[in-house]
């Protein structure tokens, strides 16, 4: 008799209502992120397989600034000059200092992720904010949008990972 694997939060909220079931999706993508990082050593967590800036840590350290981006500046408000750290998802989020370890970066990270969270618990779904090139922007947006900026990130690292040492890490 086999055992079946237990359930993922995002299967876990498959018939929740509609917001836990986003913030499940968005949850899982931010975690899967961190976790390619994972076990990694400075040096791989750097290693450029690609022509672009890609690296496992500069993945995570651009999701950070992504989600600086659409949750404290889109969602809160926050001028940019407020905001610690880079909150445009530009060439440069993905630029990671010499002194910066991977542990800096996914604690960075987390600590952003919980900051989007506290940010996102004071608005409802429906509720929407001045965007500068699309008008106005609902927190569904702004969920389904970070889930696929996240999933299409977390593919390139399952890419990378691979490449890197042969790992298929969930």
């Amino acid at each position: 008799m086999t055992t079946a694997r237990p359930l993922d939060s995002e299967e876990l909220a498959s018939t929740a209502p509609e917001r836990a079931l986003l913030e499940a999706f968005i949850d899982v993508y931010r975690d899967v992120i961190i976790a390619k990082l994972r076990g990694l050593s400075e040096d791989d967590a750097r290693r450029s397989l690609v022509p672009s800036l890609t690296t496992l840590i500069g993945l995570v350290k651009h999701a950070a600034a992504v989600e600086r981006h659409w949750f404290q500046h889109c969602l809160e408000q926050q001028r940019r000059e407020q905001i610690t750290g880079n909150s445009f998802g530009d060439d440069a989020s993905w630029q990671v200092s010499s002194d910066e370890t991977v542990a800096d970066v996914i604690l960075e990270y987390t600590v952003v992720c919980d900051r989007s969270r506290q940010i996102a618990a004071g608005f409802a779904l429906d509720d929407t904010v001045p965007h500068p090139r699309l008008g106005r922007v609902s927190l569904r947006y702004i969920y389904v949008h970070m889930i696929r900026e996240l999933a299409r990130h977390c593919g390139q690292a399952d890419i990378l990972r691979e490449q890197i040492d042969g790992m298929i890490v969930d």
